[in-house]
């Protein structure tokens, strides 16, 4: 059973915790359409410009970003996140020499849209908080699919 959407109790899982808490602010469906390709843009931007910087700023950040998501337990989703690293890493490196420029402008615009679809929530965003929330989003995504699909996590 998803425990996402499940009452929390005392020995919830700290993932739970995370998405239910990330889930608050996210609710409004065009606020969350908006996170659907905001948050991966902003996933692909992130590591296209600390790969402009040096390859290996972004194979560290990646590499920190999956022990993070492992020590959430959920071998689905650190599964799932593993495979897009290696897509977003394999994207970022399709765009030669025009990661920087590209990653750059994607940011701006994908970052823009995010204050836009909280502005329509009427809450600010998670990371206002805790930084923590800038790699929560990304398994908000994923398991908001995840539970559409039926996939367990």
């Amino acid at each position: 059973m998803n425990t996402a959407h499940a009452p929390l109790s005392g020995t919830e899982r700290k993932l739970d915790r995370l998405l239910a808490h990330y889930g608050e602010s996210h609710r409004n469906p065009r606020n969350e359409l908006i996170h659907f390709v905001a948050i991966p843009a902003i996933l692909l931007s992130i590591v296209g410009l600390l790969y402009a910087l040096h390859p290996w700023v972004a194979y560290a950040f990646t590499a920190a970003s999956l022990v993070y998501y492992a020590m959430l337990r959920s071998t689905v989703l650190w599964v799932t996140m593993a495979l897009g690293t290696v897509v977003v890493l394999a994207a970022v490196r399709g765009l030669g020499e025009s990661v920087l420029p590209v990653c750059a402008a994607v940011f701006v615009v994908a970052w823009i849209f995010q204050f836009i679809g909280h502005k329509i929530e009427g809450r600010k965003p998670s990371f206002f908080e805790d930084i923590q929330y800038l790699w929560v989003g990304p398994l908000f995504v994923v398991t908001r699919i995840y539970d559409r699909l039926g996939v367990r996590w």
